[in-house]
């Protein structure tokens, strides 16, 4: 029980620290999902695996707004309804953008947007979001031969993003 910071929240299992250059150490071999690494400090600090409890994640992103989105869309003036639902798909593409980045090591400020790259890839996937309102499974397309369905994140998305890609140190 307690407030703690998270250090990390790794798709692979910890096995430690590096002796000589401090970083997490994980076993590729081994996925465990939702795992959290926590600063814990005292004299019996141990690694335990928790199957109970809750997680409250509190971080608020705000690199880009329902105007940045609506710009991108080139919709005009939204109407009323139109602009609470930009608002929502403004912060759903930050909180999940943000915590894509963080998931793959990137540690950002909440308010200032890393690069105008990163900041493209939010509105981008904020514009799919507002897009996709009313549909089943992906945007509606209005062309005789349609598109085909995107499952997931736009390549050029995650491209923008830095996500599913090596980090180099």
């Amino acid at each position: 029980n307690g407030t703690f910071t998270v250090l990390a929240l790794p798709q692979y299992l910890y096995t430690g620290v590096d002796a000589e250059t401090g970083e997490f150490l994980y076993d590729t071999n081994v996925a465990i999902p939702n795992q959290i690494l926590y600063a814990c400090t005292g004299n019996a600090v141990e690694f335990v695996a928790i199957y109970t409890g809750t997680v409250t994640y509190t971080q608020t992103c705000t690199w880009i707004t329902a105007s940045d989105i609506e710009d991108w869309i080139g919709i005009g003036t939204a109407t009323a309804a139109d602009t609470t639902f930009l608002t929502i798909c403004a912060a759903a593409a930050n909180s999940f953008c943000y915590r894509r980045r963080q998931e793959v090591g990137y540690f950002d400020s909440l308010t200032t947007v890393p690069s105008q790259d990163v900041k493209l890839a939010t509105v981008m996937y904020g514009g799919a979001l507002y897009r996709q309102r009313g549909s089943i499974t992906d945007f509606a397309s209005f062309d005789g031969m349609s598109t085909g369905s995107t499952n997931g994140l736009s390549p050029l998305v995650k491209q923008l993003l830095g996500v599913d890609r090596p980090q180099v140190a």
